[in-house]
């Protein structure tokens, strides 16, 4: 499905749903590491107002990306991306000692709950397995989790009712909940091998014909489109928020009359052809405390952002992390120069993963 997940790496970390999926330099320094920790004599690679990160530090964090996203170990041949990725260190350790009582406590107990769903969700045994190939404890990982979640709550707990209401105002129209069939034809085929855009085009085409006949959408669907997330449930999403969508399918999603058939709709997944068969605008009022909640996620993410971007570099006073031997390559073998993983669209907007489909 064409989720909204695919946004430049600088952006992608600072949002409360990233903090499940993506590194953030949590790890390091957590209000124990005084008590039966071994002291930590390696380079201090970067240094702060008010505080450093060694070099093991540095490499902790680098450790816990990868049993948190491996799909992105790749990232870490990148100069540039573990320059942020202190960046962001520092911000989250900054942040943190700023943070008050009420936010650590509030953290600890969804940094345990969190441990524990990841345990659940692995199986023990592959946890276990999964820490232990990154030389990591789990005691690691629930401080990773407390640090970054004792920021998030602290940056929550400046966020006012007034203000996720005039959040929700400025884009209510990403929360319409709409039922929408498409078939997609993918940029690549079933088998994974690469299609042309024209060719792509052309099988669309020959889809919508079908359709614009009269054939049904759901039977299409399950013959044609290379959607995995619905090609089963014939083409249909049912009732989801708009701003789970890519931009492309979200605007046309907002705008096709209702049961009419599309012309092909690019996305950076294919072309989609695609009909709405409900649309429902909501209200404020209206929300659920998840939704509210997801806005409220969303606002102390982009104070986070803000203290990046406008306060950050006023900070650090000195920069000096290990260089990367080799670059990171794309899949045809050549050197990537900046190749950005797939994880969302700006900081402005809830991350979403339950429609990943293709």
């Amino acid at each position: 499905m064409p989720s909204r997940n695919k946004k430049a790496w600088k952006m992608f970390i600072v949002s409360l749903a990233a903090v499940m999926s993506m590194s953030v330099l949590a790890a390091c320094g957590d209000d124990s590491k005084d008590n039966a920790q071994p002291k930590d004599d390696s380079k201090v690679v970067v240094k702060y107002k008010g505080g450093e990160i060694t070099e093991k530090e540095f490499d902790l964090e680098q450790r816990m990306m990868q049993f948190m996203s491996p799909e992105y170990a790749q990232l870490l041949q990148m100069d540039q991306f573990k320059e942020y990725l202190a960046k962001q260190g520092v911000t989250y350790e900054y942040l943190y000692s700023k943070a008050g009582e009420e936010a650590k406590k509030a953290a600890k107990t969804q940094a345990d709950d969190l441990v524990k769903q990841n345990k659940t969700a692995m199986g023990e045994e592959q946890f276990k397995k999964s820490l232990e190939a990154q030389n990591l404890t789990e005691q690691d990982l629930t401080n990773y989790m407390l640090r970054v979640l004792t920021v998030m709550e602290d940056q929550k707990n400046k966020v006012t009712e007034d203000d996720i209401k005039k959040e929700f105002e400025s884009k209510k129209q990403d929360f319409t909940t709409i039922s929408v069939r498409h078939v997609l034809i993918g940029f690549t085929d079933a088998e994974g091998k690469e299609r042309k855009e024209e060719d792509a085009l052309k099988l669309a085409k020959e889809v919508k014909s079908k359709l614009d006949k009269g054939e049904d959408f759901a039977k299409i669907a399950k013959e044609y489109s290379e959607d995995p997330g619905s090609k089963d449930n014939g083409g249909l999403y049912e009732n989801k928020e708009a701003r789970t969508w890519v931009t492309e399918f979200k605007e046309k999603a907002l705008t096709l009359p209702l049961n009419k058939i599309s012309d092909p709709v690019k996305t950076d997944y294919g072309y989609h052809i695609m009909k709405v068969e409900s649309r429902k605008e909501v209200t404020y009022d209206k929300l659920s405390d998840t939704q509210k909640e997801s806005i409220h996620n969303e606002l102390a993410s982009l104070k986070v952002d803000d203290f990046m971007k406008n306060e950050l570099d006023g900070l650090i006073e000195k920069m000096d992390l290990p260089k990367s031997e080799t670059p990171p390559t794309d899949d045809k073998g050549t050197e990537s120069k900046d190749k950005a993983p797939a994880t969302g669209e700006g900081t402005k907007d809830s991350e979403k993963t339950e429609e990943t489909g293709k």
